[in-house]
């Protein structure tokens, strides 16, 4: 079996855009959703990929025949639910909205069905990447910490990218990488503050919540990476984005395809966050040649962020309340401090 990776994507989207090209206005019809675009930059950087969804009504059966078109390769289960659809005008240059209409919930039999697809296709490939899905009514977040767990007990890598409920679930039953925003950190309340130290505190509680290792995205500031027992920054080549949408699933996607390859963690960030620092100076989202990403990622270096030194030991349960590790405020402390 070559390397291969996953995507748990439940509920992909139907996206309708209207663009205006030169005099003319033009419709174009896209397969959308975060798992989508994982799937799709995990495939431009040579890994093959199997997308796990469920496709149901008018939408699910368009959506499906145009990932098919794009050799993109689905686990795929038919049901009665509708796929959810998003209509936006791009005329003026900016993304406006028109219409949207979610996604439907999966019934029980559905959701099994679908859970029993994407653990078998999961135990087949070297990597997972759990996506979230758009509509939270679609799936409940339990069968995130199910899957997660299934899997890695039986030896598949797990990476997500998920939020609110779905993240604590994922976390209840472990994830291997877990990519996170700066904004969900702050939402969900595990940071405080839109501080390096109060960001670096959250990704230590996210090690002791669950996750190994900790990508924390800050939009346009350097990324914080926790890989063991080191907080690090990484640094790359600043550019004028074309479409600042997408970076982070990007990043997401060259961190689980690397990982399927057999690389490290750093190279797998690195490559990551190269795909997703090109991925803004493109019209579309999860696209990008292999070659320039792989090109780029020499550029992208990850350094130490001053007061998380190298060997900093994570927080534990009852750990660092004995003063044997150091815990997130402690941590903290230091980086103000330095």
């Amino acid at each position: 079996m070559p390397e291969s990776v996953m995507v748990f994507s439940p509920s992909p989207q139907l996206t309708v855009t209207i663009e205006q090209v030169g005099d003319e206005e033009e419709i174009h019809l896209h397969a959308g959703g975060q798992g989508v675009w994982v799937a799709r930059m995990i495939k431009s950087l040579g890994v093959r990929v199997v997308l796990c969804s469920a496709f149901g009504d008018e939408t699910g059966h368009v959506v499906r025949t145009l990932i098919l078109d794009e050799g993109l390769e689905v686990g795929a289960i038919d049901v009665a639910a509708r796929n959810g659809a998003y209509v936006h005008d791009r005329r003026d240059g900016t993304r406006n909205e028109i219409a949207q209409a979610p996604g439907q919930p999966l019934s029980r039999h559905d959701q099994d069905e679908l859970y029993n697809v994407a653990l078998a296709e999961g135990l087949r490939a070297e990597v997972a990447m759990l996506a979230g899905v758009a509509d939270p009514q679609v799936l409940p977040p339990d069968m995130y910490r199910r899957l997660a767990g299934d899997l890695r007990r039986n030896g598949t890598k797990v990476v997500a990218d998920l939020s609110g409920e779905y993240l604590n679930a994922v976390l209840e039953g472990g994830v291997d990488v877990l990519k996170v925003s700066h904004e969900e950190v702050l939402r969900d309340g595990r940071a405080t503050e839109e501080t390096i130290p109060g960001l670096v505190a959250a990704m230590y509680r996210l090690r002791e919540e669950g996750a190994a290792n900790v990508v924390l995205s800050r939009a346009e500031h350097p990324a914080l990476v926790l890989i063991g027992d080191e907080v690090r920054q990484v640094e790359l080549p600043r550019l004028e984005p074309a479409d600042h949408r997408g970076a982070g699933d990007s990043m997401t996607a060259g961190v689980a395809a690397m990982l399927a390859r057999g690389r490290d963690l750093e190279e797998a960030v690195r490559t990551g966050a190269a795909a997703g620092a090109l991925n803004v100076t493109r019209h579309g989202l999860g696209t990008g040649r292999a070659d320039v990403i792989s090109q780029f990622t020499t550029r992208v270096k990850l350094t130490a962020l001053p007061g998380a030194s190298s060997g900093a030991p994570p927080p534990a349960s009852g750990a660092a309340r004995s003063g044997g590790h150091t815990s997130p405020e402690q941590l903290a402390d230091e980086v103000k401090r330095s």
